[in-house]
């Protein structure tokens, strides 16, 4: 199972971190072994700013190479949210010096991934979910403000790899991050549907 996520999806998002607006979707990766199990995340001992970023996810169902963009919907089936925790100091130390982003994205635990749910239950083009922290939303987006579909990633995704059965595809998140502490409580919303919640350790 691959992990691939796509950074800077959202303009206001890419506005509040100070990063130009892509022509072209960013991508990066995360390991499986990212996938956080249970419902407590520990803050790694390497980082005093972890920042949730909270992300519609997308399940490959079908796999392909070269998929065109109006071949995409055929290849997902079910959608979910996940979140992309961050160890933004460490990003910004990386980024500095111009080298990969993966100690502070792939690390272990940093790839929350709810229930997944069929994607007819929902419009794609425009479908809400939200953050809440200790019981304050913290973010709110909606997929009409993506700079890039979800159709058009599958495409451009699958020109450079091939997309397989089970992997997954974080889409980008929202403006509204922010640092998580011990004993903070996360919850996410699908619409008005509540997918998870984890406690911060």
């Amino acid at each position: 199972m691959k992990i691939i996520c796509i950074g800077r999806n959202y303009s206001e998002h890419a506005k509040e971190l100070g990063n130009a607006i892509p022509e072209k979707p960013v991508i990066f990766m995360k390991p499986d072994t990212a996938v956080l199990k249970g419902n407590d995340f520990y803050i790694p001992e390497f980082s005093d700013d972890v920042h949730y970023e909270l992300e519609v996810v997308v399940k490959i169902s079908k796999g392909g190479k070269y998929i065109q963009k109006d071949a995409a919907h055929k290849h997902y089936d079910e959608i979910g949210l996940g979140i992309d925790f961050t160890a933004r100091d460490l990003q910004s130390e990386l980024k500095s010096k111009g080298l990969p982003w993966e100690l502070a994205k792939g690390f272990d635990g940093s790839a929350v991934i709810g229930d997944f749910f069929k994607k007819e239950e929902y419009d794609l083009s425009n479908l809400q979910f939200s953050l809440m922290k200790n019981k304050t939303k913290v973010q709110h987006g909606n997929t009409s403000d993506m700079i890039f579909s979800v159709d058009n990633i599958i495409a451009f995704v699958s020109q450079y790899f091939t997309l397989r059965t089970g992997d997954l595809i974080f889409t980008g998140t929202p403006e509204g991050v922010g640092k998580v502490s011990e004993n903070d409580v996360l919850e996410a919303y699908l619409e008005d549907r509540k997918v998870f919640d984890i406690r911060i350790m």
